[in-house]
């Protein structure tokens, strides 16, 4: 599951590190890095520039809310600066969860 994720994953690198955003030498990508998401609070990226909507939805990524975000992320965060319109196929979603756990 994990290495399908990590294929799955390659729409979402377009916009979105996997690196660790307080390393040294870590270059800003359009979105915030997904490093350590998983649990994370929505926002959490300190060196990230958030839409107020992000920074004040206050949520947890569990796999739940990563479910919803990525199936329809303006419908769970209205006004999120995130371009993406979603993804339908649920298991490519898992899978892509399953990769984003790994992340830490």
């Amino acid at each position: 599951m994990e290495e399908r994720g990590r294929a799955a994953f390659s729409a979402c690198a377009i916009c979105h590190s996997t690196k660790d955003p307080e390393a040294p030498g870590y270059a800003q990508m359009v979105g915030p890095s997904l490093f350590g998401v998983y649990g994370a609070k929505s926002g959490h990226v300190a060196t990230y520039d958030y839409s107020q909507a992000m920074r004040d939805a206050n949520l947890t990524w569990d796999e739940a809310t990563l479910d919803r975000f990525i199936t329809r992320p303006n419908d769970v965060v209205p006004k999120t600066r995130m371009a993406f319109v979603g993804e339908a196929d649920a298991e490519k979603r898992a899978a892509i969860i399953a990769y984003l756990k790994t992340l830490k």
